[in-house]
């Protein structure tokens, strides 16, 4: 029997995207689950982030100004240059 190794908070985060649109395969979910049910800190992150996108998903890209639509996507590109 082989023992899998548990996730660290880092690689958690790492794959949380992924878990939350369901592309890991089930090893690997498995995994996340078995990591956050054991971790406070990354079940609140995890809370956050769905939070972040629920709260996101109600912003029409029309409703932003030209100043907030260039400061998004500044700050994107600026994420992108050093992750």
């Amino acid at each position: 029997m082989s023992t899998v190794e548990a996730l660290s908070c880092q690689e958690v985060v790492e794959l949380v995207t992924d878990y939350l649109e369901g592309a890991l395969g089930p090893d690997e979910h498995a995994r996340v689950e078995q990591h956050l049910a054991g971790c406070t800190k990354c079940d609140v992150y995890l809370d956050q982030i769905r939070t972040t996108i629920r709260l996101a998903g109600r912003v029409d890209a029309a409703s932003l100004s030209a100043e907030a639509q260039r400061d998004l996507v500044e700050a994107f590109r600026g994420f992108a240059a050093h992750p």
